[in-house]
Parts: C-alpha cells; structure tokens; sequence
C-alpha cells in the first residue's frame, strides 16, 4: 500500500477537524476500516474512494493509492435506503462480527458496483428501496459471488415466502437485534458457537 495515501488520509481527516468514527458514520462503514485506512493495512476499493473523497472535501485523485493489497478479512456488506437503519445495522453487525470489513450503502446500485470488485462474503439486503428492490439486488449479488450468503432485512414479515425463492440463506425483521443477528448466523455455520466467523 502506498504510504503516502495513509498518510495523506490521516492529514485530510485531521485538518477537517474529524475523528475516525465521525468519519465512518458519514461513509456508513465502521471505524475500524478507518483505523486500516491510516495503518496501511487496507485501502479503500474504486467505490468508496469517491464517497470518501466526498466526505473529506478533496478531489479523489487527492486519495488514489499506488498499489492495492489482497484482501483477508471478510467482507460484510448491508443495503437500506434508510439513514438511521442502515446505521443501526451497521452498529449491530459491528458488535456481532467484529474484525470483519462491513460495509453500508443506502443506494443499491452503489452495493452492485461496490460488489464486483469485492468478494462479498455476506449481504444483509433491505427488501423495499424504490427503483431497484433487494430480490434485485440478490440476483446481481448472486451472479457476481454465487457463495455470497444473502440475508433479507424488512420491517414486513410477509415477505419471507417470497425472499426464499431468491437463493437467500436468511431473513431478519429489523430493526436488526444482536440475538436475532447471531442466532441466525450461527445456525447457517457463518459463526462458530464462540462467535468468530468461519
């Protein structure tokens, strides 16, 4: 990873007066991805680097790194075209799985671009969000990462018949619940019983 993109990204941050986890909540990812950022353990892919040249002020060239690195921690991604859910969620996936790189979007079509270009382990997928709903998102999800394990989140139960014809392993009612969350998991094999991923 190029150091000066670390370097240049803890500068930016610092001079827009902002922390780590002020500037995870604008991009809707957790602070820890943040804190990878500025270690040089990770950099951000081709579709956060413009949400993050956006919430620092700068041009995204400003941000491009020279180098990329693999990838080695699971990535975790959850789409709800609402604000507070999706932050929610992202506080709840963060207490159930962490040292994994989650990720939020509350526009799909930025989730489908974000997703090829990263092996997504796991979906958490708002059902309702206007022009492109989640068994859409599913699908793309799905042809892009067939082991993707895609888990529904929607506030009306009586989608459930229908999100199991979509090749998803799961669904959730929201707001998401710690319990639900790791219950679920751990059933489908994604968790051990100690709670760290497979």
């Amino acid at each position: 990873m190029s150091e000066s993109f670390q370097d240049r990204l803890k500068q930016l941050r610092s001079e827009k007066g902002i922390t780590q986890q002020q500037l995870a909540s604008m991009m809707y990812i957790t602070r820890s991805t943040i804190s990878r950022w500025e270690s040089g353990q990770r950099i951000p892919d081709l579709v956060l680097l413009p949400r993050l040249a956006e919430c620092l002020g700068v041009d995204i060239s400003q941000l491009i790194p020279d180098g990329r690195q693999p990838r080695h921690t699971p990535v975790v991604i959850i789409v709800d075209d609402e604000p507070p859910i999706l932050t929610g969620g992202l506080n709840t996936l963060c207490e159930v799985l962490p040292g994994m790189e989650i990720t939020g979007f509350t526009r799909p079509a930025e989730a489908i671009e974000y997703a090829s270009h990263n092996h997504v382990d796991l979906a958490f997928l708002d059902i309702e969000m206007g022009k492109i709903n989640g068994f859409e998102v599913c699908e793309k999800l799905l042809e892009l990462n067939p082991s993707t394990n895609v888990i529904f989140l929607t506030a009306f139960p009586d989608y459930a018949l229908d999100a199991w014809k979509t090749g998803a392993r799961g669904f959730l009612v929201k707001p998401l619940d710690q319990r639900d969350v790791t219950e679920l998991l751990s059933r489908l094999g994604i968790l051990r019983s100690e709670g760290k991923a497979d």
